[in-house]
């Protein structure tokens, strides 16, 4: 009998992007790696208005602190954070509820953005009427925006598990999470700039 006959046959390495169980890895797939490059230069952007408001916030600060109501805001943002985690069961258990909750969630964060400027509004405060108005409009209406593009996403996501549950790739859910993961932390920022930098 040959030598040969008892070396196992030799075993193919597993192709890229294939979780094998896990998640897939940024340095494994494009799809992935394309939504760390955009959140990455995302965030300088966020940086930039986050540093231009900071610089011309003095003017406006005896604005903000009469009129920004933190307690309220902070119950909206809540709902915002919870998303996250909300999100991270998702993804783990490749559940539609779970996202279904996650919608639900940012909805309500996103209503509270909106009364929150119809209150502004309201006092004749805008994004023209002066430099804080300018600045505040400016800041929260962006990632308000984000949070909207991120809600749609979900909400493909939701719809596409409905249609073929199990058939979405993990890169789907991965990507997905990413980027609200990303909106929520920039929140934790301009929440502390904006509304928590008037109790100071």
């Amino acid at each position: 009998m040959s030598e040969t006959a008892f070396i196992p046959a030799e075993r193919k390495p597993p192709a890229l992007g294939v979780s094998l169980g896990r998640s897939p890895k940024i340095s494994q797939d494009r799809n992935l790696l394309g939504v760390a490059i955009f959140i990455a230069s995302e965030s300088v952007f966020f940086l930039a208005v986050v540093l231009a408001y900071v610089a011309y916030r003095d003017p406006g600060l005896a604005t903000a602190k009469a009129t920004l109501d933190v307690g309220r805001t902070a119950i909206f943002s809540i709902a915002l954070f919870a998303s996250s985690g909300t999100m991270a069961f998702a993804v783990r258990a490749e559940s539609g509820r779970w996202l279904a909750a996650t919608i639900v969630l940012g909805a309500i964060f996103l209503a509270g953005q909106g009364s929150e400027y119809a209150r502004l509004l309201g006092e004749g405060i805008g994004p023209g009427s002066a430099l804080f108005g300018t600045a505040f409009f400016t800041l929260t209406g962006l990632h308000g925006l984000h949070v909207l593009v991120g809600l749609v996403a979900l909400v493909a996501l939701v719809t596409a598990n409905l249609r073929r549950p199990g058939a979405v790739r993990a890169v789907a859910w991965e990507g997905v999470s990413m980027y609200w993961h990303f909106v929520d932390a920039v929140w934790v920022v301009v929440f502390s700039v904006i509304y928590l930098g008037t109790l100071l």
